[in-house]
């Protein structure tokens, strides 16, 4: 009897030991185009500090909506600055906190074999080639407002809205364009430089003067029970080693995180190029 009683007290030890390291894990809502970055990330933090990431992808704004509404979220990687602004003045984030970490960028993608030249930009979207195009629902996606608006910069949304396939976040919109259900897809550059895209599409970086910036931020919770944790985690996205990350996956970076830093640029051919800028 003693030694059942010793096994079942060392189980339930083990139970709770695991229960403990769970509970520990810190849960980050992160938009969809860090699908490539993050877990890159996460498994460095890791190996760093010990501490565990347990992230959760989707859109910006419905995420937006889930934190008003108590989910139980510690840190949130938004796709637009002003989400997490908003939190902030809303009392439902850490003042202070807030630190934007990258700037994303857009990119019209299509697959190797559509036959359809994207290098020609915006304009190609008229062809008759292209039937379907793939975007992030605009109503809560930062890449799909972003996408509206150089539509509208060019000229051409009046024109190519009917032709619209609206995934709900930005990964779900590439996961149209890869599969063929829409012929091109208007994507973050990080999903187009993610192994996936890269090796079956190629793509063209749309101007940034045709659209607003793509700003990204972290906030700190006011929810979130791990602040320090929390903490620890948003300063750890200004480190040499996590901007290096970020830029390899297609973000510019704040100049003031990594001083002298060399970011990434891409040729209106699709493929990535280092450019020092003064």
């Amino acid at each position: 009897m003693a030694r059942i009683r010793r096994s079942v007290l060392t189980i339930l030890c083990l139970l709770l030991a695991c229960r403990l390291a769970a509970a520990q894990s810190l849960a980050v809502a992160a938009a969809s185009d860090l699908q490539a970055a993050l877990p890159a990330i996460a498994a460095q933090f890791e190996k760093d500090t010990g501490q565990k990431i347990t992230p959760t992808f989707g859109s910006s704004g419905n995420f937006l909506a889930q934190i008003q509404n108590g989910a139980p979220f510690d840190v949130f990687l938004s796709a637009d600055s002003d989400y997490p602004k908003r939190l902030e003045r809303a009392g439902l984030a850490e003042r202070g906190s807030l630190y934007v970490y990258a700037t994303g960028h857009l990119v019209l993608w299509t697959r190797q074999d559509s036959g359809i030249d994207v290098r020609r930009g915006l304009t190609v979207l008229l062809e008759a080639s292209v039937r379907r195009i793939a975007i992030a629902n605009p109503e809560h996606a930062p890449y799909g407002r972003a996408a509206v608006a150089a539509l509208r910069h060019e000229g051409l949304y009046a024109r190519v809205q009917g032709k619209f396939i609206t995934g709900e976040n930005i990964s779900q919109a590439a996961q149209f364009a890869q599969s063929g259900s829409a012929d091109v897809g208007v994507l973050a550059l990080s999903l187009a430089l993610s192994p996936t895209l890269k090796s079956s599409g190629t793509y063209f970086e749309i101007p940034e003067s045709a659209h607003p910036p793509i700003e990204q931020a972290a906030i700190v919770l006011a929810s979130s029970r791990l602040k320090p944790l929390a903490r620890q985690f948003v300063d750890y996205l200004k480190k040499p080693d996590t901007v290096r990350i970020l830029q390899s996956c297609g973000f510019s970076v704040p100049h003031a995180a990594v001083p002298g830093r060399v970011p990434i640029s891409v040729s209106r051919s699709g493929s990535a190029r280092s450019a020092a800028h003064g």
